[in-house]
């Protein structure tokens, strides 16, 4: 896949183990700091509200992100009021395995975050603009402790089948992903898949119609760290539904998965993580309830 050049005003923000330390006034007043993942867990498509309830009593809903001129996703305006209030009383981080071209669509609730972690920990953006020295970091670790990119790609283009490959695309140069139609695809491809990456250091997820193949390394957790470090706060929550994520819900105090996605289909725990029943938009404000809840006391 093909990014957009970096926008103007990029900057390189110091070292990833001396970089700036937030001052802000959301680090100093709770210091919590919230990271959660977006789609399926905040934000959710058309096909992904799961809205269970007869159309007279659906949530009103709030589009807070546009592609190709269509709206694309959305929260239930309880929701962004929430999810606005948190935001202002601790150090809110999107994680996602967006790209920074397509994080960038998403128009949240309040404030632009301090800090945003894209493409699964690949780029940490700073006030919106790329964090370089983060990047190099990563690139090096990559090159340290994985096959290379080249080869995973060569890999599934020599083994997807036409019949329920839909696209191929590479992003930020850090992994790749497919997209698919799910019915067609064999799981047993997706298990020989899994294993075959397991052995170059990469990690497999399939989330909807999309199977991500994700170098090791490459983590939210480990971007959160950095975030950490450079805010001061002392106690982190977060939410995710995704394998993906795991890694994000256990570096947390307290961590809230919903009653969807491939976590609950796999009956996925950890030590802090709370399993929420409910599905879809309703999950993604009952999320944001509880953070607030857990922040405000």
């Amino acid at each position: 896949m093909t990014t957009s050049p970096e926008p103007t005003g990029a900057v390189t923000t110091g070292s990833a183990t001396t970089g700036p330390l937030l001052t802000g006034q959301e680090a100093a007043a709770t210091g919590t700091l919230v990271a959660s993942d977006l789609d399926r867990t905040l934000i959710y498509s058309s096909a992904a509200l799961a809205l269970e309830v007869p159309d007279e009593q659906a949530p009103r809903l709030l589009c807070v992100e546009v592609y190709e001129h269509r709206p694309l996703s959305f929260m239930t305006e309880r929701a962004a009021e929430m999810l606005r209030e948190l935001a202002e009383a601790a150090v809110f981080v999107p994680a996602t395995t967006r790209t920074r071209e397509q994080y960038r669509r998403i128009h949240l609730p309040g404030p632009v975050p301090p800090y945003a972690i894209c493409a699964n920990g690949g780029h940490i953006l700073v006030d919106g603009k790329t964090d370089h020295d983060w990047r190099a970091l990563v690139q090096q670790r990559l090159a340290d402790d994985c096959a290379p990119l080249a080869e995973i790609r060569a890999h599934l283009a020599a083994e997807a089948d036409p019949a329920w490959l839909l696209k191929d695309r590479v992003a930020e140069d850090l992994f790749a992903y497919l997209v698919v139609e799910r019915r067609l695809m064999p799981d047993a491809w997706l298990a020989g898949l899994t294993a075959w990456a397991d052995d170059r250091g990469w990690t497999v997820s399939l989330q909807g119609r999309k199977v991500y193949v994700v170098p090791k390394p490459l983590t939210k957790s480990a971007a959160l760290e950095e975030v950490v470090r450079r805010t001061g706060t002392t106690r982190i929550l977060s939410a995710g539904d995704s394998f993906l994520d795991g890694d994000l819900l256990r570096a947390a105090d307290l961590a809230w998965r919903p009653g969807h996605g491939e976590l609950a289909e796999t009956g996925w725990s950890s030590e802090g993580v709370i399993a929420l029943e409910t599905v879809g938009a309703a999950a993604g404000e009952e999320i944001v309830r509880r953070m607030l809840a857990a922040v405000t006391g």
